[in-house]
């Protein structure tokens, strides 16, 4: 049970990194690309995690981790913010090959509107949650970055993307949170969470990983279009 979280991270990990390889889906020929993308937005989410875990507002079962920390936070929390992106890029990446996943832009700027009014709302009102807060509002700010300042042309393409991986993030966050085993492997303050949980992950989870992976797919593509003109000149 002290290697629990380790083995979550490597099985999520596993099978997409076995068919990065498939001469179809050929993701390993992004790898570059993800990496430096990753390793980019992990060190301020690893840094937003260890401030957190500091004021208490969640923290981690020293039953399920194997004791290794790297600035105070366990190594398996810090794959986490490797292994889990790795794994949704890498989904995202074969989904976009097959489908064409975009919304028409009509229907994209209103969902994304109304998205980013409700996180706003959601987040002053729940000012004194931090987990809520700071999730909600940060996202927030992303989002009508990227729709209307940055005007990424991906946008509703990855949210389908997500309504699909909610499937897995339920499982794997599920375990995490404490679905079938007797105590989570990570706890929460509830004074700094709404209460209102999925199984047993808090709904604040939900948004976090959108906001995670958002970061990560912006940056992906980003040094995806610069090794495309690269490769031009």
């Amino acid at each position: 049970m002290k290697s629990l979280y380790l083995y979550v991270n490597l099985f999520t990990v596993l099978v997409p990194f076995i068919f990065s390889f498939h001469k179809k889906l050929k993701f390993y020929l992004h790898f570059s690309s993800f990496f430096k993308a990753s390793i980019l937005i992990a060190v301020p989410f690893i840094l937003w995690d260890g401030y957190f875990t500091s004021l208490g507002v969640w923290g981690f079962n020293e039953n399920y981790i194997s004791g290794i920390k790297i600035l105070h936070l366990p190594i398996e929390e810090v794959l986490f913010f490797v292994c889990i992106p790795f794994s949704c890029v890498f989904t995202y990446h074969c989904l976009q090959l097959f489908f064409n996943l975009k919304w028409a832009e009509r229907i994209e700027q209103y969902i994304i509107s109304v998205l980013i009014l409700f996180l706003f709302v959601t987040g002053f009102i729940y000012f004194s949650h931090l987990y809520t807060s700071v999730t909600f509002i940060s996202l927030a700010i992303l989002l009508l970055l990227l729709k209307f300042y940055f005007q990424v042309k991906w946008l509703s393409s990855f949210l389908s993307v997500y309504v699909v991986l909610l499937i897995p993030f339920s499982i794997v966050n599920g375990i995490l949170t404490g679905t079938g085993l007797d105590s989570p492997v990570v706890w929460y303050n509830e004074s700094h969470i709404i209460g209102l949980r999925l199984m047993t992950i808090p709904v604040e989870d939900v948004f976090y990983g959108l906001e995670l992976l958002l970061l990560n797919v912006f940056f992906y593509h980003r040094f995806l279009d610069e090794k495309t003109k690269k490769g031009t000149k």
